[in-house]
């Protein structure tokens, strides 16, 4: 009664999905790949790209120095109870095996980044840079007719709405760095030369961060003869013997059953989508349109995977950070890096500062969860707003804001001629946000934070501006007119999940394995727990366990 047959079904189309693919078939087994969405990618294709892999093989070869004793220190700092050991263990040892199967086995490539800081730099195990690696820029040209089917970039990395540019390129047109306009100059060279591109249209065919990692890595897919299918949502998983066996999936033929000979994984991303799974699970208040992750992550192969009993853990978690909404986008700005640039606050209704603005996002959303500290509002002043870009809107220097719609220019951004005036608008306290500001313009001048220290670690000097001193992280607000904005607790992801072993096996309440079942990513509960150690601490995990996944249905095939 089955429609198709295969040793292994691959749910999702993310990094980790297709890290699977690949590296299964490699172990000898046939593989298909199903993804719901008319694009693949998922969330990876729109993220950073990058991978957090503590002692690999690049950082050393820079001459940063690392160690899985050191790693496994700072990790378990950080997950602490929430986490079962071995899973912590699992990832320490065969992230950096994973990384060289990929670059030595597969079109992809990374590079270190050197001067990318863990994010808790007060740990014992941390580093300055180096775990983090950000995925080589790759040619479209490369993919052929699959170019157009891959998932968009998140519109806030491109430049101007066109063109992307890699991590490392980001951090120096940010912090204005000595030779940032070059780096303009170069893309937009880049860009307009393309003439085959351009005649194709206004996409960027010089993919980098999210789109680099997954064109690489669907490049591979095809070279190794494996099927992506698009429009598959996977509606049922289906179990003999206790053993899952295969799924039930929709798709343009109508609905089929096919057959899993050795194993199903589960990359298909978490449920950050479905309003309803987030007022169950997530603390309040939450809303999915908050979210920056894939508008098509709905939580469907949670639900079903508990259907038989699957169990889940660290639901009430995700890849929390500050975002904003811009009408008329598919899904929320995430401010990786607008309330890190200097002069620019996070305050409550009260007008107080409650954060640290320059901390790692999970952590700013964590401080945003606590009593009182919602609603929440970024505020900045004229000198802010013409030095550095703040979601849609490029620094008001460049004279480029006619390139946003009216609306966007008119509506995004409250806008007075004082604190007080601004205040009012926004529902804040005056009197109260006229003294932050005052006591926060005291702290740029002399250079230390006395509240929260912003500025003193090498984590929050990356976003900092090189031409401020005495602290690059501070700057006073006061070239009238200021501006506010409402931030909302978002995400890039929910990390709750499955519960997984170190095989990537899924568990029951028992803590018994659902034969035949994994899960990788964001549908599995995370193995960094309630914290996000460093930039790539999502994709590094998911594409660890795809790959550990694939070599436990391949070693299980192979014994008789």
């Amino acid at each position: 009664m089955w429609d198709a047959k295969y040793d292994v079904l691959v749910i999702g189309s993310g990094a980790g999905a297709l890290t699977a693919a690949c590296r299964a078939r490699d172990r000898g087994q046939s593989v298909v790949v199903l993804e719901k969405a008319p694009r693949y990618g998922g969330t990876s294709a729109s993220s950073g790209g990058g991978l957090w892999i503590p002692n690999n093989h690049l950082m050393l070869a820079a001459g940063i120095d690392d160690s899985d004793e050191d790693a496994l220190t700072y990790l378990q700092a950080l997950t602490g109870g929430d986490v079962d050991p071995t899973l912590v263990e699992a990832y320490v040892k065969e992230a950096p095996q994973m990384l060289r199967y990929l670059e030595e086995q597969t079109h992809v490539a990374f590079e270190s980044m050197v001067h990318y800081a863990d994010y808790y730099q007060n740990l014992a195990g941390s580093r300055p840079g180096g775990r983090s690696i950000d995925p080589l820029p790759y040619h479209a040209r490369e993919l052929g007719e699959a170019f157009h089917a891959m998932g968009l970039p998140h519109i806030q990395t491109r430049v101007m709405g066109l063109m992307g540019y890699t991590n490392q390129e980001g951090a120096v047109l940010l912090s204005k760095a000595p030779g940032w306009w070059k780096v303009v100059l170069k893309l937009a060279v880049e860009y307009a030369l393309d003439i085959p591109g351009r005649l194709q249209g206004r996409r960027s065919r010089r993919l980098v961060m999210g789109n680099a990692l997954v064109g690489r890595l669907r490049h591979s897919l095809d070279e190794r003869g494996i099927g992506l299918e698009l429009n598959a949502p996977v509606r049922e998983l289906l179990v003999e013997q206790d053993r899952v066996c295969g799924v039930v999936v929709d798709g343009p033929q109508g609905q089929r059953r096919i057959h899993a000979r050795h194993g199903v994984i589960i990359g298909a991303g978490g449920f950050e989508h479905s309003q309803a799974m987030r007022e169950r699970y997530l603390p309040g208040p939450t809303r999915a349109e908050w979210s920056a992750a894939s508008p098509t992550n709905t939580g469907d192969l949670l639900e079903a995977a508990t259907a038989i009993g699957a169990a889940t853990h660290l639901m009430d978690e995700a890849w929390w950070g500050p975002t904003i909404r811009v009408e008329g986008e598919d899904r929320a700005r995430m401010l990786f890096t607008e309330r890190s640039m200097p002069g620019c606050i996070l305050v409550n209704r009260a007008g107080r500062r409650f954060v640290n603005e320059s901390v790692a996002y999970t952590t700013a959303v964590q401080a945003m969860y606590k009593p009182d500290n919602l609603p929440c509002y970024a505020i900045f002043d004229s000198r802010y707003r013409r030095e550095y870009p703040f979601g849609p809107l490029l620094p008001g220097a460049m004279h480029l804001d006619f390139l946003q719609s009216a609306g966007v220019r008119r509506d995004l951004l409250a806008k007075a001629d004082s604190i007080a005036a601004l205040a009012q608008q926004l529902g804040i306290d005056g009197a109260c946000l006229e003294a932050t500001v005052q006591r926060f313009n005291g702290y740029a001048g002399s250079g230390v934070d006395e509240e929260f220290h912003r500025g003193e670690d090498s984590y929050d000097l990356l976003y900092g501006d090189v031409r401020l001193g005495p602290n690059p992280c501070l700057a006073a607000l006061g070239e009238a007119p200021f501006y506010g904005i409402e931030v909302y607790p978002g995400d890039i992801g929910t990390k709750g999940g499955l519960l997984t072993d170190a095989s990537a096996q899924v568990l029951n309440a028992d803590g018994e394995a659902l034969g035949g079942l994994y899960a990788i990513g964001n549908s599995a509960a995370s193995v960094m727990g309630r914290y996000y150690p460093g930039a790539g601490a999502t994709l590094g995990p998911a594409m660890t366990f795809g790959f550990i996944a694939a070599n436990h249905i391949a070693d299980g095939a192979s014994t008789p």
